[in-house]
């Protein structure tokens, strides 16, 4: 009997995952997490096969989580399933040690696929992402400025070039406006722009406005 554990902030998808799971297997046991917190808090309670892990969620994000997992259940397989495009989070999240990195609009069968292979300890690199390593491995040292932000940076880097303020940004993540403005001078600084225009056109000239 296998334990799949679910951490998306969407109920209605973390029932759909579910129900595609179920089909395929048919005696495992299913846990559900809403945010990181709950997420962490269900690790550490009892033993999983494997985690389904979205990248977005309120306070803490997918990737603190997946650090996380690594430091305290290395063994654990984790599936990241994010609305972002895998040619834009998928290295970030393999590199973090994620088993596998799938887009949320995928088909249900590559999603058991996906699933079926992490189960077997294998790692589960769609084509895309394939091409991506590959590249990387080739570019080596020479990184687009935005592949150097932090997990936080980059959220907030998003949030910022998808229009919302600092005081909205503050709230969907549950951290203080200072604490925004913070992050926002270093992914300035990092990314060599001066104003928000400036960030916007980076985000459009690396693909960067897709997802949510």
């Amino acid at each position: 009997m296998k334990r799949i554990l679910i951490a998306d902030d969407h109920v209605i998808l973390r029932q759909g995952l579910k129900q595609i799971l179920v089909d395929e297997f048919a005696n495992a046991r299913f846990g559900e997490a809403g945010d990181a917190t709950q997420a962490l808090a269900l690790l550490h309670k009892q033993t999983w096969d494997v985690l389904i892990l979205d990248i977005n969620m309120p306070g803490r994000n997918g990737f603190e989580v997946l650090d996380e997992v690594k430091r305290h259940f290395p063994f654990l397989p984790v599936l990241v399933l994010s609305s972002t495009p895998e040619d834009q989070l998928g290295l970030r999240a393999i590199k973090g040690g994620a088993a596998g990195y799938l887009n949320k609009q995928t088909a249900p069968e590559q999603l058991v696929e996906a699933v079926e292979t992490v189960l077997t300890g294998d790692r589960f690199i769609t084509p895309t992402l394939a091409s991506r390593l590959a590249a990387e491995f080739h570019r080596g040292g020479d990184r687009p400025s935005h592949e150097l932000l932090s997990d936080r940076e980059l959220q907030v880097f998003k949030l910022t070039a998808a229009g919302k303020s600092v005081k909205e940004i503050a709230a969907e993540l549950s951290l203080s406006a200072k604490t925004i403005s913070t992050f926002r001078s270093r992914v300035f600084e990092k990314l060599g722009v001066k104003n928000d225009v400036e960030l916007v056109r980076y985000a459009q000239q690396h693909g960067l406005l897709q997802g949510d």
